[in-house]
């Protein structure tokens, strides 16, 4: 396994607490099926990446992240858990975890005005599209304490960091902004990226390298210019997650016009291709003037990943942060999804190695 050199001095951000979210399991096509985002993957991190700045992360107010969620849908994480426990769930059906059941879609509602419904398990389908993406006891802890991983990870960069990782679990690029799902809640990257923005850069880029599109980051900042979103992942078109975004004709709306870029991939991708599309993105940020870089670094591009549609290795992610590392801007690397627990650390590792030595 790769591990980070000492010489490379990236600080890295963490959380105990980001531990006590445990999904349990996932309901995949009506199965329960084991859970891959599981606490383990914070420990696989940090022994790769030991003997790097380790900083607790601090407490940080609701202003940035009321500034990328909808009010409501953080008043349902922050209560959801304890209110399905005051529920019949556990006794009726044994289900300890809250899960959704019921979506309000347009073919439901046919442009009537629904009437919020009352139930929990109905009402979480107003907040969460999917399910696999399962709320326990820790959830609302871990996902909030990513959060903090995140701003303070932003804090070091503007005190002088160049590049500071953020180990934020669970991760968070496909939650929107009023909706949670594909193993995700809160929105980290989207927030790091406010917080540099909060800092005084004018222009922010957010790029993602996970094998899937962050669709909800691209829709919290679908009509924005200032802060742009590029992402390489595998092509939605051939079945993966998240189904319905992530095509290269997807470019952004009203002043966001043009701030949004997709480079899709066939499944079996793997290094060259890959690292291609990544300098693409480079390139299309270093044009756009951005002062800053968020990295949704996701490994589950990676061969061995139980979620991999791509083929990338250590050397791939290497190269891909010597790539943006080489863009010489001030960079939060936010962690998203990498799933197999004996490579994970290795490939974040790789990764913050070309970064830090671009």
């Amino acid at each position: 396994m790769t591990r980070l050199s000492t010489s490379s001095t990236v600080p890295v951000v963490w959380s105990a607490d980001t531990r006590l979210h445990e999904p349990k399991h996932e309901i995949w096509v009506g199965a329960a099926t084991p859970a891959v985002e599981v606490p383990a993957r914070v420990d696989a991190i940090l022994a790769a990446l030991e003997g790097l700045p380790l900083h607790d992360a601090t407490r940080h107010d609701d202003t940035l992240l009321a500034a990328v969620h909808d009010a409501g849908l953080l008043e349902f994480l922050a209560g959801a858990a304890e209110a399905w426990a005051a529920g019949p769930y556990a006794e009726l059906v044994g289900q300890d975890r809250v899960v959704p059941y019921f979506f309000p879609t347009q073919a439901l509602t046919q442009g009537m005005t629904p009437t919020p419904p009352v139930a929990l398990h109905a009402r979480t389908g107003l907040w969460c599209y999917d399910t696999m993406t399962l709320v326990g006891p820790g959830t609302w802890t871990a996902a909030r304490s990513a959060v903090d991983v995140a701003l303070t990870a932003v804090d070091l960069v503007a005190a002088g960091e160049r590049t500071a990782y953020a180990l934020c679990r669970p991760p968070g690029h496909h939650a929107t902004r009023a909706g949670y799902g594909g193993s995700c809640y809160l929105n980290n990257a989207a927030v790091a990226a406010e917080g540099l923005r909060s800092r005084g850069h004018e222009r922010v880029a957010v790029v993602d390298v996970d094998a899937h599109h962050g669709n909800g980051t691209q829709a919290i900042f679908w009509e924005r210019a200032d802060v742009v979103y590029g992402s390489v992942h595998v092509d939605p078109g051939a079945g993966w997650f998240p189904h319905l975004f992530g095509h290269a004709g997807e470019t952004g709306a009203g002043p966001g016009a043009g701030a949004t870029r997709n480079e899709p991939l066939p499944e079996g991708t793997g290094d060259d291709r890959w690292v291609e599309a990544v300098e693409a993105l480079a390139d299309w940020v270093r044009a756009a003037g951005c002062s800053a870089l968020v990295v949704s670094l996701g490994v589950d591009a990676a061969a061995d990943d139980p979620e991999s549609p791509l083929l990338v290795t250590e050397d791939g992610y290497r190269r891909a942060g010597r790539v943006l590392g080489g863009l010489g801007l001030p960079s939060v690397v936010v962690q998203e999804g990498g799933y197999h627990l004996p490579s994970l650390g290795g490939l974040v590792a790789s990764y913050l190695e070309g970064h830090a030595g671009a």
